[in-house]
Protein backbone atom coordinates (compact mmCIF):
# COMPACT_ATOMS: atom_id res chain seq x y z
CA UNK A 1 0.00 0.00 0.00
CA UNK A 2 0.87 3.19 -0.53
CA UNK A 3 2.13 5.67 2.21
CA UNK A 4 -1.05 7.37 3.51
CA UNK A 5 -0.97 11.01 2.83
CA UNK A 6 -2.14 14.29 5.00
CA UNK A 7 -4.38 16.82 3.08
CA UNK A 8 -6.20 19.77 3.22
CA UNK A 9 -9.38 21.61 1.39
CA UNK A 10 -9.51 25.26 0.70
CA UNK A 11 -12.50 26.07 -0.40
CA UNK A 12 -15.16 28.95 -0.07
CA UNK A 13 -18.32 26.41 0.90
CA UNK A 14 -18.82 23.28 2.41
CA UNK A 15 -22.49 21.37 3.35
CA UNK A 16 -23.99 21.58 6.18
CA UNK A 17 -22.14 25.13 6.78
CA UNK A 18 -22.08 27.25 3.73
CA UNK A 19 -23.79 26.19 0.84
CA UNK A 20 -25.07 28.16 -2.21
CA UNK A 21 -24.94 24.73 -4.80
CA UNK A 22 -22.58 21.84 -5.80
CA UNK A 23 -19.50 22.89 -4.64
CA UNK A 24 -20.35 22.97 -0.90
CA UNK A 25 -21.94 18.77 -1.48
CA UNK A 26 -18.72 18.25 -3.10
CA UNK A 27 -16.35 19.18 -0.60
CA UNK A 28 -18.12 17.79 2.36
CA UNK A 29 -18.84 14.73 0.77
CA UNK A 30 -15.38 14.24 -0.58
CA UNK A 31 -13.61 14.99 2.30
CA UNK A 32 -15.95 12.21 4.07
CA UNK A 33 -15.32 9.09 2.11
CA UNK A 34 -11.33 10.02 1.57
CA UNK A 35 -10.59 8.31 4.81
CA UNK A 36 -12.73 5.35 3.70
CA UNK A 37 -10.30 4.70 1.41
CA UNK A 38 -7.69 1.97 2.59
CA UNK A 39 -3.91 4.16 2.30
CA UNK A 40 -5.29 7.20 1.38
CA UNK A 41 -4.96 9.80 4.15
CA UNK A 42 -3.07 9.05 7.35
CA UNK A 43 -6.38 10.52 9.77
CA UNK A 44 -8.91 12.98 9.09
CA UNK A 45 -9.12 15.82 6.01
CA UNK A 46 -8.40 19.44 6.89
CA UNK A 47 -10.98 21.38 5.34
CA UNK A 48 -10.57 25.41 5.78
CA UNK A 49 -13.36 27.54 5.45
CA UNK A 50 -14.64 30.56 6.05
CA UNK A 51 -16.63 31.41 9.30
CA UNK A 52 -19.17 33.81 7.36
CA UNK A 53 -21.67 35.26 9.97
CA UNK A 54 -24.17 32.72 9.20
CA UNK A 55 -21.78 29.31 9.80
CA UNK A 56 -22.57 28.02 13.55
CA UNK A 57 -20.12 26.90 15.54
CA UNK A 58 -21.20 23.56 18.09
CA UNK A 59 -20.74 25.17 21.38
CA UNK A 60 -17.98 23.02 23.03
CA UNK A 61 -17.09 21.28 19.87
CA UNK A 62 -14.24 23.20 19.05
CA UNK A 63 -10.91 24.46 19.46
CA UNK A 64 -9.80 27.76 18.76
CA UNK A 65 -5.91 28.81 18.04
CA UNK A 66 -4.33 31.97 16.55
CA UNK A 67 -2.24 32.48 13.03
CA UNK A 68 -0.16 36.06 12.33
CA UNK A 69 -1.24 35.98 8.78
CA UNK A 70 0.33 38.53 6.13
CA UNK A 71 -2.28 41.23 5.33
CA UNK A 72 -1.80 43.94 2.69
CA UNK A 73 -4.75 46.04 4.25
CA UNK A 74 -3.21 45.74 7.72
CA UNK A 75 -0.89 49.19 8.80
CA UNK A 76 1.10 46.51 10.43
CA UNK A 77 1.25 44.50 7.45
CA UNK A 78 -0.13 41.66 8.92
CA UNK A 79 -3.01 40.13 11.41
CA UNK A 80 -3.85 37.58 13.61
CA UNK A 81 -6.48 35.00 12.53
CA UNK A 82 -8.72 32.45 14.78
CA UNK A 83 -8.58 29.03 13.28
CA UNK A 84 -11.67 27.15 15.27
CA UNK A 85 -11.35 23.36 14.36
CA UNK A 86 -14.85 21.48 14.98
CA UNK A 87 -15.18 17.71 14.18
CA UNK A 88 -17.24 18.13 11.85
CA UNK A 89 -18.86 14.54 10.36
CA UNK A 90 -15.84 12.71 8.94
CA UNK A 91 -12.99 15.84 8.97
CA UNK A 92 -11.69 18.30 10.62
CA UNK A 93 -13.33 21.45 9.64
CA UNK A 94 -10.77 24.67 10.35
CA UNK A 95 -12.87 27.76 10.10
CA UNK A 96 -11.07 31.18 9.26
CA UNK A 97 -12.57 33.70 11.71
CA UNK A 98 -11.62 37.22 10.35
CA UNK A 99 -15.11 39.36 10.96
CA UNK A 100 -13.99 42.31 8.98
CA UNK A 101 -13.18 39.80 5.74
CA UNK A 102 -16.18 37.37 6.46
CA UNK A 103 -18.67 38.57 9.14
CA UNK A 104 -20.87 39.97 6.34
CA UNK A 105 -24.67 39.37 4.63
CA UNK A 106 -24.19 37.06 1.89
CA UNK A 107 -20.82 34.61 1.36
CA UNK A 108 -19.87 36.54 -2.05
CA UNK A 109 -21.95 39.61 -1.76
CA UNK A 110 -25.13 41.18 -0.40
CA UNK A 111 -28.18 39.47 -1.58
CA UNK A 112 -29.65 40.27 -4.48
CA UNK A 113 -26.44 42.44 -5.83
CA UNK A 114 -23.13 41.61 -6.74
CA UNK A 115 -20.21 40.84 -5.48
CA UNK A 116 -18.55 42.11 -2.67
CA UNK A 117 -15.71 44.61 -4.24
CA UNK A 118 -13.17 43.38 -2.07
CA UNK A 119 -13.42 39.60 -2.92
CA UNK A 120 -9.98 39.46 -3.65
CA UNK A 121 -8.44 39.98 -0.23
CA UNK A 122 -11.08 38.22 1.26
CA UNK A 123 -10.83 35.07 -0.13
CA UNK A 124 -6.71 35.42 -0.37
CA UNK A 125 -6.92 36.05 3.23
CA UNK A 126 -8.62 32.88 3.45
CA UNK A 127 -6.11 30.87 1.75
CA UNK A 128 -2.91 32.62 3.08
CA UNK A 129 -4.47 31.69 6.33
CA UNK A 130 -4.47 28.39 5.93
CA UNK A 131 -0.85 27.58 4.32
CA UNK A 132 0.37 29.34 7.88
CA UNK A 133 -1.88 27.00 10.07
CA UNK A 134 -0.47 24.21 7.84
CA UNK A 135 3.18 25.74 8.34
CA UNK A 136 1.97 26.03 12.37
CA UNK A 137 0.84 22.45 12.73
CA UNK A 138 3.58 21.40 11.31
CA UNK A 139 5.72 23.21 14.27
CA UNK A 140 3.97 21.80 16.53
CA UNK A 141 4.68 18.37 15.44
CA UNK A 142 1.63 17.46 12.92
CA UNK A 143 2.72 15.55 10.00
CA UNK A 144 3.55 18.17 7.23
CA UNK A 145 0.81 18.52 4.70
CA UNK A 146 1.46 16.48 1.42
CA UNK A 147 -1.48 17.73 -1.01
CA UNK A 148 -3.42 20.91 -0.75
CA UNK A 149 -6.93 20.05 -2.75
CA UNK A 150 -8.15 23.71 -3.86
CA UNK A 151 -11.51 24.11 -4.98
CA UNK A 152 -12.72 26.85 -7.79
CA UNK A 153 -11.04 30.28 -8.00
CA UNK A 154 -11.67 31.02 -4.48
CA UNK A 155 -8.88 28.97 -3.37
CA UNK A 156 -6.53 29.94 -6.31
CA UNK A 157 -4.50 32.02 -4.37
CA UNK A 158 -2.99 29.40 -2.95
CA UNK A 159 -1.31 28.36 -5.76
CA UNK A 160 -0.16 31.89 -6.39
CA UNK A 161 1.21 32.14 -2.98
CA UNK A 162 3.27 29.26 -2.52
CA UNK A 163 5.34 29.98 -6.21
CA UNK A 164 5.39 33.38 -4.59
CA UNK A 165 6.11 33.51 -0.67
CA UNK A 166 6.80 29.48 0.24
CA UNK A 167 8.83 28.30 -2.69
CA UNK A 168 11.50 27.16 -0.22
CA UNK A 169 9.63 26.49 2.90
CA UNK A 170 9.68 22.95 4.27
CA UNK A 171 6.36 22.34 4.90
CA UNK A 172 3.74 24.00 2.17
CA UNK A 173 6.74 24.53 -0.27
CA UNK A 174 6.90 20.92 -0.69
CA UNK A 175 3.25 20.53 -0.92
CA UNK A 176 1.86 19.51 -4.35
CA UNK A 177 -1.60 21.41 -4.78
CA UNK A 178 -5.03 20.18 -6.96
CA UNK A 179 -7.36 22.38 -8.17
CA UNK A 180 -11.10 21.24 -8.91
CA UNK A 181 -13.04 23.52 -11.10
CA UNK A 182 -16.93 22.60 -10.11
CA UNK A 183 -18.06 26.15 -12.35
CA UNK A 184 -15.89 27.09 -15.37
CA UNK A 185 -18.57 30.32 -15.40
CA UNK A 186 -16.48 32.01 -12.72
CA UNK A 187 -13.00 33.55 -13.04
CA UNK A 188 -12.42 35.54 -9.86
CA UNK A 189 -10.93 38.15 -12.10
CA UNK A 190 -8.68 41.15 -10.11
CA UNK A 191 -7.47 43.92 -12.04
CA UNK A 192 -4.15 45.52 -12.00
CA UNK A 193 -5.30 47.89 -9.42
CA UNK A 194 -6.42 45.53 -7.21
CA UNK A 195 -3.43 42.79 -7.12
CA UNK A 196 -2.63 44.76 -3.72
CA UNK A 197 -5.20 42.91 -1.77
CA UNK A 198 -3.64 39.84 -2.39
CA UNK A 199 -0.13 40.91 -1.68
CA UNK A 200 1.16 40.96 -5.10
CA UNK A 201 2.48 43.56 -7.58
CA UNK A 202 3.76 42.89 -11.76
CA UNK A 203 6.87 41.80 -11.73
CA UNK A 204 7.28 40.28 -8.53
CA UNK A 205 7.78 36.62 -9.99
CA UNK A 206 4.58 35.23 -10.19
CA UNK A 207 2.76 38.32 -11.90
CA UNK A 208 3.83 39.48 -15.50
CA UNK A 209 5.06 43.05 -15.11
CA UNK A 210 2.91 43.95 -17.94
CA UNK A 211 -0.14 42.56 -16.46
CA UNK A 212 -4.01 44.22 -17.03
CA UNK A 213 -4.87 42.13 -13.67
CA UNK A 214 -4.82 38.62 -12.95
CA UNK A 215 -7.76 35.45 -13.67
CA UNK A 216 -7.56 33.74 -10.83
CA UNK A 217 -9.05 30.59 -12.12
CA UNK A 218 -6.33 30.89 -14.73
CA UNK A 219 -3.43 31.31 -12.46
CA UNK A 220 -4.50 28.16 -10.24
CA UNK A 221 -4.53 26.05 -13.32
CA UNK A 222 -0.93 26.97 -14.68
CA UNK A 223 0.59 26.37 -11.20
CA UNK A 224 -1.63 23.70 -10.07
CA UNK A 225 0.24 19.81 -10.34
CA UNK A 226 -3.00 18.74 -11.81
CA UNK A 227 -6.44 19.95 -12.59
CA UNK A 228 -9.70 18.18 -12.78
CA UNK A 229 -13.56 19.49 -13.57
CA UNK A 230 -16.43 17.00 -12.16
CA UNK A 231 -17.29 14.62 -14.65
CA UNK A 232 -15.26 13.58 -18.18
CA UNK A 233 -17.89 14.78 -20.46
CA UNK A 234 -17.68 18.18 -18.97
CA UNK A 235 -13.88 17.83 -19.24
CA UNK A 236 -14.06 17.45 -22.85
CA UNK A 237 -16.82 19.78 -23.88
CA UNK A 238 -14.63 22.67 -21.86
CA UNK A 239 -11.71 21.98 -23.91
CA UNK A 240 -13.67 23.46 -27.09
CA UNK A 241 -14.56 27.71 -26.86
CA UNK A 242 -18.55 27.29 -26.51
CA UNK A 243 -18.07 25.46 -23.07
CA UNK A 244 -14.51 26.41 -22.64
CA UNK A 245 -15.79 30.19 -21.15
CA UNK A 246 -12.01 31.81 -22.30
CA UNK A 247 -9.83 29.17 -20.71
CA UNK A 248 -10.10 26.38 -22.99
CA UNK A 249 -6.85 27.24 -24.52
CA UNK A 250 -5.25 27.17 -21.22
CA UNK A 251 -6.91 23.65 -20.35
CA UNK A 252 -6.01 22.36 -24.23
CA UNK A 253 -1.85 23.29 -22.95
CA UNK A 254 -2.41 21.30 -19.75
CA UNK A 255 -2.55 17.99 -21.86
CA UNK A 256 -3.42 14.92 -19.40
CA UNK A 257 -2.56 16.85 -16.77
CA UNK A 258 -6.45 17.60 -17.09
CA UNK A 259 -9.04 15.16 -16.54
CA UNK A 260 -12.89 14.57 -15.22
CA UNK A 261 -13.80 12.62 -12.04
CA UNK A 262 -17.19 12.60 -12.31
CA UNK A 263 -19.14 13.97 -8.75
CA UNK A 264 -20.57 10.79 -6.27
CA UNK A 265 -23.34 10.92 -4.34
CA UNK A 266 -23.63 10.48 -0.36
CA UNK A 267 -25.82 7.62 -0.29
CA UNK A 268 -25.90 7.74 3.32
CA UNK A 269 -27.85 10.92 3.36
CA UNK A 270 -30.32 10.08 0.10
CA UNK A 271 -31.87 6.92 0.66
CA UNK A 272 -35.21 6.51 0.27
CA UNK A 273 -34.99 3.40 2.68
CA UNK A 274 -34.03 5.49 5.41
CA UNK A 275 -35.33 9.00 4.28
CA UNK A 276 -37.26 10.39 7.40
CA UNK A 277 -38.55 13.66 5.17
CA UNK A 278 -41.10 10.88 2.82
CA UNK A 279 -44.34 10.22 3.55
CA UNK A 280 -43.40 6.38 3.15
CA UNK A 281 -39.95 4.90 2.82
CA UNK A 282 -39.29 2.13 0.05
CA UNK A 283 -36.15 -0.01 -1.33
CA UNK A 284 -35.82 -1.21 -4.70
CA UNK A 285 -36.94 -4.58 -3.13
CA UNK A 286 -40.40 -3.20 -2.03
CA UNK A 287 -41.72 0.09 -3.88
CA UNK A 288 -44.92 0.04 -2.38
CA UNK A 289 -44.04 3.21 -0.42
CA UNK A 290 -43.03 4.94 -3.90
CA UNK A 291 -47.09 5.39 -4.43
CA UNK A 292 -47.48 6.71 -1.17
CA UNK A 293 -45.15 8.90 -1.58
CA UNK A 294 -46.41 10.16 -4.96
CA UNK A 295 -50.18 10.95 -3.68
CA UNK A 296 -48.30 12.71 -1.07
CA UNK A 297 -46.42 15.02 -2.59
CA UNK A 298 -50.06 15.06 -5.25
CA UNK A 299 -52.03 16.35 -2.15
CA UNK A 300 -49.44 19.21 -1.20
CA UNK A 301 -49.23 21.07 -4.21
CA UNK A 302 -53.20 20.60 -4.70
CA UNK A 303 -53.14 18.21 -7.43
CA UNK A 304 -55.65 15.17 -7.39
CA UNK A 305 -53.80 12.19 -5.50
CA UNK A 306 -55.86 9.89 -8.00
CA UNK A 307 -55.30 11.02 -11.15
CA UNK A 308 -52.19 8.62 -12.77
CA UNK A 309 -51.48 11.17 -15.56
CA UNK A 310 -47.74 11.94 -15.91
CA UNK A 311 -46.23 14.31 -13.25
CA UNK A 312 -42.81 15.58 -14.24
CA UNK A 313 -40.58 17.51 -11.38
CA UNK A 314 -37.82 20.24 -12.09
CA UNK A 315 -35.78 21.48 -8.74
CA UNK A 316 -32.78 23.81 -9.04
CA UNK A 317 -31.94 27.87 -10.08
CA UNK A 318 -34.22 29.31 -12.12
CA UNK A 319 -31.48 30.03 -14.85
CA UNK A 320 -30.99 29.62 -18.86
CA UNK A 321 -28.12 27.50 -18.29
CA UNK A 322 -30.42 24.74 -16.22
CA UNK A 323 -32.94 24.97 -19.21
CA UNK A 324 -36.40 26.10 -17.50
CA UNK A 325 -36.64 28.05 -20.71
CA UNK A 326 -37.01 25.25 -22.65
CA UNK A 327 -39.33 23.80 -20.29
CA UNK A 328 -41.33 26.30 -20.14
CA UNK A 329 -41.71 26.49 -24.01
CA UNK A 330 -42.32 22.69 -24.26
CA UNK A 331 -44.79 22.84 -21.67
CA UNK A 332 -47.93 23.66 -23.06
CA UNK A 333 -47.91 20.48 -25.64
CA UNK A 334 -47.32 18.24 -22.39
CA UNK A 335 -49.78 19.32 -20.44
CA UNK A 336 -51.96 18.72 -23.36
CA UNK A 337 -51.11 15.28 -23.26
CA UNK A 338 -51.89 15.33 -19.79
CA UNK A 339 -48.82 15.99 -17.92
CA UNK A 340 -47.87 17.76 -15.03
CA UNK A 341 -45.55 19.45 -13.93
CA UNK A 342 -43.93 20.76 -9.82
CA UNK A 343 -41.26 23.30 -10.22
CA UNK A 344 -39.23 23.89 -7.47
CA UNK A 345 -36.54 26.79 -7.37
CA UNK A 346 -36.15 30.45 -7.54
CA UNK A 347 -33.31 32.64 -9.75
CA UNK A 348 -33.93 34.51 -12.95
CA UNK A 349 -37.13 36.87 -12.41
CA UNK A 350 -37.51 35.80 -16.56
CA UNK A 351 -38.00 33.04 -16.00
CA UNK A 352 -39.88 32.86 -12.69
CA UNK A 353 -42.46 34.72 -15.17
CA UNK A 354 -43.15 32.02 -17.24
CA UNK A 355 -43.73 29.43 -14.93
CA UNK A 356 -45.62 31.73 -13.24
CA UNK A 357 -48.22 32.74 -16.13
CA UNK A 358 -47.89 28.73 -16.47
CA UNK A 359 -49.49 27.93 -12.90
CA UNK A 360 -51.97 30.83 -13.12
CA UNK A 361 -53.33 29.37 -16.02
CA UNK A 362 -53.13 26.00 -15.49
CA UNK A 363 -53.23 25.62 -11.13
CA UNK A 364 -54.42 21.83 -12.02
CA UNK A 365 -51.34 20.93 -14.03
CA UNK A 366 -48.84 23.25 -13.13
CA UNK A 367 -47.42 24.08 -9.52
CA UNK A 368 -44.21 26.70 -9.10
CA UNK A 369 -42.89 26.61 -5.49
CA UNK A 370 -40.89 29.79 -4.92
CA UNK A 371 -37.93 28.91 -2.67
CA UNK A 372 -35.54 26.97 -1.64
CA UNK A 373 -36.48 23.99 0.39
CA UNK A 374 -34.81 20.88 0.81
CA UNK A 375 -38.00 18.28 2.10
CA UNK A 376 -40.10 19.43 -0.25
CA UNK A 377 -37.07 18.26 -2.54
CA UNK A 378 -36.28 15.05 -1.08
CA UNK A 379 -40.64 14.56 -1.52
CA UNK A 380 -40.24 16.11 -5.43
CA UNK A 381 -37.62 13.26 -5.74
CA UNK A 382 -39.19 10.59 -4.69
CA UNK A 383 -43.11 11.43 -5.46
CA UNK A 384 -42.76 12.23 -9.11
CA UNK A 385 -42.72 10.05 -11.88
CA UNK A 386 -39.92 11.56 -14.15
CA UNK A 387 -37.41 14.03 -12.92
CA UNK A 388 -36.34 16.44 -15.54
CA UNK A 389 -32.65 18.11 -15.93
CA UNK A 390 -32.61 19.51 -19.17
CA UNK A 391 -29.43 21.83 -19.08
CA UNK A 392 -27.69 23.77 -21.89
CA UNK A 393 -24.19 22.47 -19.91
CA UNK A 394 -24.02 20.68 -16.63
CA UNK A 395 -20.57 20.28 -15.00
CA UNK A 396 -21.72 17.18 -13.11
CA UNK A 397 -24.76 17.30 -11.68
CA UNK A 398 -26.44 15.56 -8.86
CA UNK A 399 -30.15 15.86 -9.17
CA UNK A 400 -29.82 12.93 -11.76
CA UNK A 401 -28.45 10.77 -9.56
CA UNK A 402 -30.56 11.11 -6.63
CA UNK A 403 -33.43 10.41 -8.98
CA UNK A 404 -32.46 7.40 -9.91
CA UNK A 405 -31.75 6.53 -6.19
CA UNK A 406 -35.44 7.21 -5.76
CA UNK A 407 -37.01 5.00 -8.41
CA UNK A 408 -37.23 8.21 -10.62
CA UNK A 409 -36.01 7.90 -14.13
CA UNK A 410 -34.46 11.28 -14.98
CA UNK A 411 -35.20 13.04 -18.35
CA UNK A 412 -31.43 14.75 -19.34
CA UNK A 413 -30.09 16.50 -22.23
CA UNK A 414 -27.31 14.49 -22.99
CA UNK A 415 -24.51 16.92 -21.88
CA UNK A 416 -21.09 16.70 -19.31
CA UNK A 417 -22.39 14.68 -15.87
CA UNK A 418 -25.92 14.03 -17.37
CA UNK A 419 -24.39 12.02 -20.24
CA UNK A 420 -21.63 10.53 -18.09
CA UNK A 421 -24.26 9.59 -15.47
CA UNK A 422 -27.51 8.90 -17.32
CA UNK A 423 -27.95 5.60 -19.94
CA UNK A 424 -30.64 6.33 -22.78
CA UNK A 425 -33.38 3.76 -22.67
CA UNK A 426 -34.19 5.13 -26.17
CA UNK A 427 -31.06 4.80 -27.63
CA UNK A 428 -29.83 1.50 -25.26
CA UNK A 429 -33.59 -0.21 -25.19
CA UNK A 430 -32.93 -2.82 -22.09
CA UNK A 431 -29.90 -1.08 -20.68
CA UNK A 432 -30.94 2.45 -19.99
CA UNK A 433 -31.35 4.02 -16.59
CA UNK A 434 -33.35 7.15 -17.43
CA UNK A 435 -33.84 9.18 -21.16
CA UNK A 436 -31.78 11.72 -23.02
CA UNK A 437 -31.86 14.32 -25.91
CA UNK A 438 -29.60 16.40 -27.45
CA UNK A 439 -30.10 19.23 -29.12
CA UNK A 440 -31.25 22.51 -26.57
CA UNK A 441 -34.09 22.98 -28.01
CA UNK A 442 -37.85 22.68 -26.25
CA UNK A 443 -39.08 20.17 -29.49
CA UNK A 444 -36.07 17.87 -28.24
CA UNK A 445 -37.08 17.91 -24.69
CA UNK A 446 -40.77 17.63 -25.47
CA UNK A 447 -39.86 14.67 -27.78
CA UNK A 448 -37.76 12.54 -25.19
CA UNK A 449 -40.27 13.51 -22.45
CA UNK A 450 -43.35 11.72 -24.85
CA UNK A 451 -41.03 9.02 -25.31
CA UNK A 452 -40.49 8.40 -21.37
CA UNK A 453 -43.84 9.17 -20.82
CA UNK A 454 -44.96 6.44 -23.37
CA UNK A 455 -42.62 3.87 -21.86
CA UNK A 456 -44.35 4.22 -18.26
CA UNK A 457 -47.83 3.67 -19.70
CA UNK A 458 -46.49 0.81 -21.31
CA UNK A 459 -45.61 -0.85 -18.15
CA UNK A 460 -43.82 -3.99 -17.78
CA UNK A 461 -40.41 -5.56 -18.08
CA UNK A 462 -39.30 -2.87 -20.08
CA UNK A 463 -40.23 -0.24 -17.71
CA UNK A 464 -39.58 -1.91 -14.48
CA UNK A 465 -36.17 -2.26 -15.34
CA UNK A 466 -35.47 1.45 -16.38
CA UNK A 467 -36.41 2.28 -12.80
CA UNK A 468 -34.63 -0.92 -10.96
CA UNK A 469 -31.44 -0.03 -13.16
CA UNK A 470 -31.54 3.36 -12.08
CA UNK A 471 -31.86 2.32 -8.03
CA UNK A 472 -29.05 0.30 -8.60
CA UNK A 473 -26.32 2.40 -10.02
CA UNK A 474 -23.35 2.80 -7.51
CA UNK A 475 -22.65 6.42 -7.47
CA UNK A 476 -20.93 5.96 -3.86
CA UNK A 477 -18.11 8.58 -3.20
CA UNK A 478 -16.04 5.95 -1.35
CA UNK A 479 -16.29 3.49 -3.80
CA UNK A 480 -15.87 5.93 -7.07
CA UNK A 481 -15.16 9.21 -7.04
CA UNK A 482 -12.97 9.12 -3.78
CA UNK A 483 -10.41 6.14 -5.01
CA UNK A 484 -10.21 8.45 -7.95
CA UNK A 485 -9.35 11.67 -6.37
CA UNK A 486 -6.63 9.30 -4.23
CA UNK A 487 -4.91 8.33 -7.37
CA UNK A 488 -5.00 11.59 -8.45
CA UNK A 489 -3.18 12.88 -5.23
CA UNK A 490 -0.25 10.53 -5.67
CA UNK A 491 -0.01 11.44 -8.72
CA UNK A 492 -0.04 15.07 -8.08
CA UNK A 493 2.45 14.24 -5.50
CA UNK A 494 5.18 12.64 -7.57
CA UNK A 495 5.07 15.36 -10.22
CA UNK A 496 5.89 18.10 -7.36
CA UNK A 497 8.83 16.03 -5.81
CA UNK A 498 10.25 15.51 -9.58
CA UNK A 499 9.94 18.83 -10.00
CA UNK A 500 11.39 19.91 -6.60
CA UNK A 501 14.38 17.22 -7.24
CA UNK A 502 15.16 19.28 -10.67
CA UNK A 503 14.84 22.73 -8.93
CA UNK A 504 17.62 21.42 -6.10
CA UNK A 505 19.48 21.12 -8.97
CA UNK A 506 19.62 24.33 -10.27
CA UNK A 507 18.67 26.59 -6.94
CA UNK A 508 19.53 29.74 -8.67
CA UNK A 509 16.15 29.55 -10.40
CA UNK A 510 14.46 29.23 -6.99
CA UNK A 511 12.75 32.74 -5.98
CA UNK A 512 13.17 32.39 -2.04
CA UNK A 513 10.38 33.53 0.56
CA UNK A 514 10.95 36.79 2.32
Amino acid sequence: MPEPLRIAFVAAECEPWAKTGGLGDVVDALARALPLVPGATDGLVDVFLPRYRSVPVPEGASATTTVRVPDPHALAGAVDVSIVDVAANGYRLRLVDHPAAFDRDGFYGPPGSGDFADNAWRFGLLCRAALETLRADAAHGERPVDLVHIHDWHACPVALFRDRWYVDDPVVGRAAVVLTIHNLAYHGWTPRESLRDLGLTPGDGVIAADAVGVDLLWAGIERSELVNTVSPGYARESLGPELGFGLDATLRAKGDRYLGILNGLDTTVWDPATDADLAATYSAGDLAGKATCRADLLGRVGFDPTDDAPVLGMIGRLDPQKGFDLLADAAPRLLDAGARLIVLGSGDPAQVAGFRSLAARRPDRVALLERFDRVMARRIYAGADFFLMPSRFEPSGQGQMIAMRYGTPPIVRRTGGLADSVVDELTRPGKGTGFAFGPATAAALTTAAEAAIAARDRGGQAWDGVVARGMATDFDWATGSAPRYAAMYERAIGIRRRADAVLERSPTSRPRRP
